[in-house]
């Protein structure tokens, strides 16, 4: 059970559960203390997460129940003939809980809808956004109103007080499929050397309006949601996607935040302004990465300065960087999956994501932005939600120790700091352990969330840090320019925002944001499943993951999949699990399995519903 408010998180037995389910929020009691942390009883269900479920419709001797299709929640419900309605057996189905059977033998529920048959093209997906209560239509109202709002052209009044940045070169850099692009960078030669970086952002907060029906939407969304097949916006398309997206050669209204760069990666003269600009050029990174790496393009044939512009940009890139680094934060380079679709939703490849210097360029001074930002929002005294990052608990701490000290590197047992998690990071740089110490590294750290308190971020080793950069997609985002534009109009009024809503706020975007990601996930590994299907039979290499007593988890070198190999297939000898060493050691033949190990496996099963993939151990 994950506590809230960032204390240590409390271990729940399943025979302690109760009725409560993944998400729910509980009372818990505090049984014992043991080595891992906290063990705890739930003694209450505050508040359920789910009123409805989404599953498969099954029988079995006249009896109708739900198979719930997330696997997390591993329940069933059982549904009276009276409530089936119209749903077949094989159906993918919402169930409303009529009675979640705190007194008796288990949940009831009632068939609200039927989504279509399991097998069905875009089925599986529709299934898992139901089922975490994403949105994807917006109320009627609300689409009117940003249609009301949406604007082909700019108007004479909206660029009254605004810095006119449209004469200067202005570049998008996003993912090649990207529509709603809120973000632009510039960048200016001073005549003493020196770099001026213009990073233009989206001024979605001239369109979305405090209070109104599209702001009360994104506010209960609190984020865009990336699914594998699918983006659930968090604003309507005509305003994301049209009016507030930076899309080239057509004015667009910003929140300008300008800065110079100094010889050691600190901002200097930090000055915020609203602004227009006409962004030149729509970069993917494959492109702008083109450019850097010299090849001329329709791009540069036509501007000659662009490659110039962004090779300043990776300059003043790698000098942030540099900073960062030497105060201790932390770069992770933990390998993304991409999965490549058929028309009909089939996943066909798993490829893992190149981490190139474009992508590193639009990080790093989106990085600096939200930095500056915060460190100036604080010199004026102004209310924001900063986006915190705490000090990992100790059980973790100690966890990661023993990991690492087993492959023969350290973590410092005095307070860590978190230079000691890079410098840990940077020691098995290229060495077959890579994956597995930096995989642990970052489940040792805290989710990041959002605060109205400043509580600095560990993982950046910053003092200070908020979300800035992404309006369209992010609510803490649009609150942030909400504040700074008050102060830019009247400072007394940015200083009286209402903190209780402020609070509120910061704790609706948090639970969003963690709603958001296990939804993502849970897309990503259905799909992992699905491809992995094709492949039943055949022999990969990986590296063992995970231990456990009943088996160990192996991460194939080919993709970025993991698979299980259950204790009971590695044949008639007697396991030991050593919780120390994170290995598992047969009593009779002294054969070993440890964390890191090199080892070459054959996909035996693979089961969609569990999104379960099994593996046998290649001799």
């Amino acid at each position: 059970m994950i506590s809230e408010g960032g204390e240590q998180d409390v271990f729940v037995r399943s025979r302690d559960l109760g009725s409560a389910v993944h998400g729910d929020r509980v009372t818990v009691r505090i049984e014992e203390l043991e080595r891992r942390g906290p063990r705890g009883t739930i003694i209450d269900v505050v508040e359920r997460r789910h009123d409805r479920l989404v599953g498969v419709l099954r029988e079995h001797k006249r009896r109708h129940w739900l198979e719930v299709t997330e696997p997390r929640l591993d329940l069933e419900v059982f549904i009276p003939d009276r409530d089936v309605g119209d749903a077949e057996p094989g159906d993918v189905v919402v169930v409303e809980v009529m009675d979640w059977g705190d007194k008796g033998p288990g949940p009831v529920g009632r068939v609200d809808q039927v989504l279509g048959r399991a097998g069905d093209p875009g089925i599986d997906v529709l299934a898992i956004q139901i089922g975490f209560g994403l949105a994807n239509d917006f109320p009627q109202e609300v689409e009117d109103l940003a249609r009301a709002r949406q604007q082909s052209k700019i108007r004479p009044e909206d660029l009254e007080g605004r810095k006119d940045c449209r004469s200067q070169r202005t570049i998008t850099i996003d993912p090649v499929d990207a529509k709603d692009h809120d973000d632009a960078l510039s960048i200016e030669h001073l005549k003493n050397g020196d770099m001026r970086i213009g990073v233009h952002i989206a001024d979605v907060e001239h369109y979305v309006c405090e209070g109104d029906s599209i702001d009360n939407e994104a506010w209960e969304r609190g984020t865009s949601v990336y699914l594998v097949d699918r983006v659930l916006p968090m604003l309507p398309h005509s305003l994301s996607n049209d009016s507030c997206s930076l899309v080239p050669g057509e004015d667009r209204l910003t929140m300008g935040v300008f800065f110079e760069i100094d010889g050691q990666g600190l901002l200097k003269n930090i000055q915020l302004s609203k602004a227009v600009i006409t962004s030149s050029h729509k970069l993917s990174y494959e492109d702008a990465q083109s450019i850097l790496d010299g090849d001329e393009t329709k791009a540069t044939k036509e501007d000659p300065g662009l490659r110039a512009d962004l090779k300043g940009l990776l300059r003043a890139s790698k000098v942030l960087r540099r900073h960062r680094h030497n105060r201790g934060s932390i770069d992770f380079d933990l390998p993304e999956s991409q999965i490549i679709l058929n028309e009909d939703g089939v996943p066909v490849d798993v490829q893992r994501q190149e981490r190139t210097p474009a992508h590193m360029l639009v990080e790093d001074l989106m990085i600096a932005t939200n930095e500056g930002v915060a460190n100036w929002a604080i010199e004026q005294g102004i209310p924001v939600l900063y986006r915190i990052h705490e000090y990992p608990d100790d059980a973790s701490l100690e966890t990661l120790r023993l990991v690492a000290t087993e492959f023969g590197h350290s973590l410092p047992a005095r307070k860590a700091k978190p230079r000691d998690f890079q410098r840990l990071i940077d020691s098995v740089s290229g060495r077959p352990e890579q994956a597995v110490i930096s995989v642990q590294v970052l489940r040792s750290l805290r989710r990041a969330r959002y605060s109205r308190s400043n509580e600095g971020h560990f993982g950046l080793a910053s003092s200070a840090y908020v979300h800035f950069t992404s309006p369209i997609r992010r609510y803490p985002d649009l609150v942030v320019h909400r504040q700074l534009s008050r102060w830019l109009k009247e400072p007394k009024s940015a200083r009286s925002v209402d903190l209780e809503w402020l609070d509120a706020t910061a704790q609706q975007a948090s639970s969003q944001e963690q709603l958001a990601t296990e939804a993502a996930r849970d897309s990503v590994d259905l799909k992992k499943v699905e491809f992995m299907e094709q492949h039943l039979g055949d022999h990969f290499t990986g590296t063992i993951s995970g231990v456990t007593p009943f088996g160990f988890f192996v991460r194939l070198d080919s993709y970025d999949i993991e698979g299980l190999i259950h204790i009971s297939n590695l044949g008639g000898d007697y396991f030991v699990h050593d919780d120390i060493k994170h290995a598992l050691k047969g009593r009779r033949t002294k054969t070993t399995y440890t964390l890191g190990d090199p080892i070459e496996v054959q996909v035996s099963r693979v089961d969609r519903e569990t999104r379960r993939i099994d593996l046998m151990p290649l001799s």
